[in-house]
């Protein structure tokens, strides 16, 4: 995976004509981050490739997935790509598949156990998450204003303000996520 990201990123760093500097200075990510993940050196947190995706204007599904992508892609069981694992439990959050920055579309899943939290920085102006707890119990704090939803809960916010997810009881916690971004935004950031 580390190769697919180094590729991503680079392409679309390139692909824009920036330097390294200046993607830097759009992304707020160290020039010396930046050359270990185009070496496919670093494995690069969630919150790193989102600011990445985010200067270069493109999905987070776009720099992990391949450059050439077939009419119809699939993604079987276990085919998904983890970019999170809590540090002290089996947690993780794995995109499962996203769309192109047209449409800009992310599906994820994720997995949490007792004391697994994970801390999202805010997204590009506009972006919606919507979650489904299908186990266990989540305490979503987004802006400040803390939600608990149980199996079966659903809920929408607004992706551009800080958010956190944890797990709230004990045993597993099992929810898919949706990052909705809109494709005006991404293509604004992405000629700035």
């Amino acid at each position: 995976m580390t190769r697919s990201i180094a590729r991503g990123v680079r392409d679309a760093r390139k692909d824009r004509g920036w330097s390294l500097e200046a993607l830097s200075a759009r992304s707020g990510v160290s020039k010396g981050m930046l050359v270990h993940v185009e070496q496919a050196r670093a494995n690069p947190s969630i919150n790193t490739l989102c600011r990445l995706a985010d200067a270069l204007g493109t999905t987070l599904s776009r720099l992990v997935e391949p450059v050439e992508l077939p009419p119809v892609r699939t993604v079987r069981a276990g085919e998904g790509a983890c970019l999170w694992r809590s540090a002290h439990s089996a947690g993780r959050g794995v995109l499962l598949v996203g769309s192109e920055p047209s449409s800009s579309l992310e599906m994820w899943d994720w997995t949490m156990y007792k004391g697994d939290s994970y801390g999202g920085e805010s997204h590009l102006p506009g972006t919606r998450e919507t979650v489904h707890v299908l186990q266990g119990s989540l305490r979503i704090e987004v802006h400040g204003e803390a939600t608990v939803l149980h199996r079966g809960d659903s809920a929408v916010f607004a992706a551009d303000h800080t958010h956190t997810y944890s797990h709230t009881g004990d045993g597993k916690l099992h929810f898919v996520l949706a990052v909705a971004q809109p494709a005006t935004t991404a293509r604004a950031t992405g000629s700035g």
